[in-house]
């Protein structure tokens, strides 16, 4: 006889995470943690009625919703819109500091240039 599936909830990185599983380690397993986060406090058993019916309707598939949300969890959910946004954020600054530091580069090598054609120009006279 089938063991009774129980749903169990934790939060990790960017999702919060449940599952419908017949154990606290089968859990565990499942969302591949080598700590116990029940014992910690970092995982419960849920009985939040919409969290149950979306993981018995899939058990033992790991669902997902972005972390703090209280949407639906689903196998493939997105990530947050503010961490997604606090990325593009940061790609934007990176962008903007690349493109600063090519201009600088871009001006020592043009510096560079016209002080070597003085040092060689300076050089041919002492030569002669």
């Amino acid at each position: 006889m089938a063991r009774k599936l129980k749903t169990y909830q934790t939060s990790l990185g960017f999702f919060d995470l449940a599952i419908a599983a017949p154990s606290m380690k089968a859990a565990l397993q499942a969302w591949g943690s080598d700590t116990n986060l029940f014992h910690q406090g970092f995982a419960r058993e849920t009985d939040d009625p919409a969290i149950v019916a979306a993981t018995l309707a899939k058990p033992g598939v790991v669902l997902r919703r972005p972390v703090g949300s209280d949407g639906a969890f689903s196998e493939h959910a997105e990530l947050p819109k503010v961490a997604k946004r606090e990325h593009e954020t940061k790609v934007e600054e990176i962008k903007r500091d690349r493109a600063a530091l090519d201009r600088r580069s871009q001006e020592e090598d043009a510096r560079w240039e016209k002080q070597k054609e003085k040092l060689e120009t300076a050089l041919r006279r002492a030569r002669d």
